[in-house]
C-alpha cells in the first residue's frame, strides 16, 4: 500500500500532480452537482471545447505562460456569447451551443495547422500534462478555486432556486440571464484551470462523473455535494499512482489523466451497483 500511494509522491513533480489533481478533483466534483442540477452537460462539453483557440492563440503568443490567459479569455466570451444568444426565444440553447462549439474549436484548429511546428504541443493540451504542473500552475489553480468556491457560496440560494424552480426564482426577484452567465462562468472557470492538466478532452470526466456517482448514493444534497468533492479528489490521487505504479514497476506505459478517468468510471459503476442493492425491496415477512 505505502509503496503505491504514498512513495510516488515524494518526487517534487509527483507532489505537485497530486496537489493539482486533489484541488481540481474536489473543486470539479462540487462544481458538477450544479451542472447535473441544471442538465448543463452538453454545455460543459461545449465549454471544453471553446477554451481550445485560445490555448492556441495564447501558446503562440505567449508561449506556456499564456496558456491559462487565453483559455481564460475564451471561456469568458463563450460564457457571455451563450448567455446573449439564449435569451432570444428564436435561438434555442442546443443549436446556440452548436454554434459556438463548431465556431471556436474550428478557429483552434486552423490556427494549429497553420503552425506545423507547434501542433505536437499544442494537441497534447487536448489530454493534459499533468506530470509538468509548476508551481505558477498551482497558484493559478488555487485562486480560480477560492473565487469558484466563493461565488457559489455568495450565490448559493439563488442558484439553487433557478436550478430546482425557474419561474419561482423570477418571482422572487431573481435576475435569471445573471444567474445563468454566473452558471456558466463557473463552469468555465473550471474547465480553464484544467485545461493544462487534464486537458480539454478529459476535463468533462472530472466534471460529471463524481456528480453522477453522489447522485446515485444519496438523494440528498447535503450528502452529494461533499461526496462528489471527495470521489473527485481521491480518484485523482488513485488514478495518478497507479498510472506511476503501473509505468515504473511493471513497465505498462499509463496516461495519467487517462487513468483517473477510468477511475472514476469504476468509482461510478460501483456507486450504480451500491445504488441498486441500497434501493432493491426488501422481502416482506409475513406475521407468524
Amino acid at each position: 500500500m505505502y509503496q503505491i500511494f504514498i512513495e510516488p509522491f515524494r518526487f517534487p513533480f509527483m507532489a505537485r500532480a497530486l496537489a493539482e489533481l486533489v484541488i481540481l478533483g474536489a473543486l470539479a466534483g462540487t462544481v458538477g452537482v450544479l451542472i447535473l442540477l441544471r442538465r448543463l452537460a452538453f454545455m460543459t462539453d461545449a465549454l471544453t471545447h471553446t477554451v481550445f483557440p485560445g490555448v492556441v492563440i495564447g501558446y503562440l503568443l505567449s508561449g506556456e505562460g499564456g496558456i491559462f490567459w487565453g483559455a481564460l479569455i475564451a471561456g469568458a466570451a463563450t460564457a457571455v456569447l451563450l448567455t446573449l444568444l439564449t435569451r432570444h426565444r428564436a435561438v434555442t440553447e442546443d443549436a446556440a451551443l452548436a454554434v459556438l462549439l463548431t465556431t471556436f474549436f474550428a478557429v483552434g484548429v486552423v490556427l494549429v495547422s497553420r503552425e506545423s511546428g507547434y501542433t505536437a504541443d499544442l494537441t497534447a493540451f487536448l489530454f493534459g500534462r499533468i506530470l509538468t504542473v509548476t508551481p505558477a500552475q498551482l497558484t493559478q489553480t488555487l485562486a480560480v478555486t477560492a473565487l469558484v468556491i466563493a461565488t457559489m457560496v455568495i450565490l448559493r440560494r439563488p442558484l439553487l432556486a433557478r436550478a430546482f424552480d425557474p419561474e419561482g426564482a423570477r418571482a422572487s426577484g431573481y435576475r435569471i440571464g445573471l444567474l445563468d452567465l454566473a452558471t456558466n462562468t463557473i463552469v468555465a472557470l473550471v474547465v480553464v484551470a484544467s485545461v493544462r492538466a487534464v486537458g480539454t478532452v478529459l476535463v468533462i470526466a472530472l466534471l460529471i462523473v463524481p456528480a453522477a456517482a453522489a447522485r446515485v448514493v444519496s438523494d440528498r444534497l447535503a450528502l452529494i455535494v461533499p461526496i462528489a468533492a471527495v470521489l473527485g479528489a481521491l480518484a485523482g490521487w488513485t488514478g495518478l499512482a497507479v498510472s506511476y505504479d503501473a509505468s515504473i514497476h511493471h513497465g505498462l506505459r499509463l496516461a495519467s489523466g487517462g487513468t483517473v478517468v477510468l477511475v472514476l468510471i469504476a468509482c461510478h459503476l460501483i456507486a450504480l451497483a451500491a445504488g441498486m442493492i441500497r434501493r432493491r425491496p426488501r422481502p416482506v415477512r409475513r406475521a407468524a
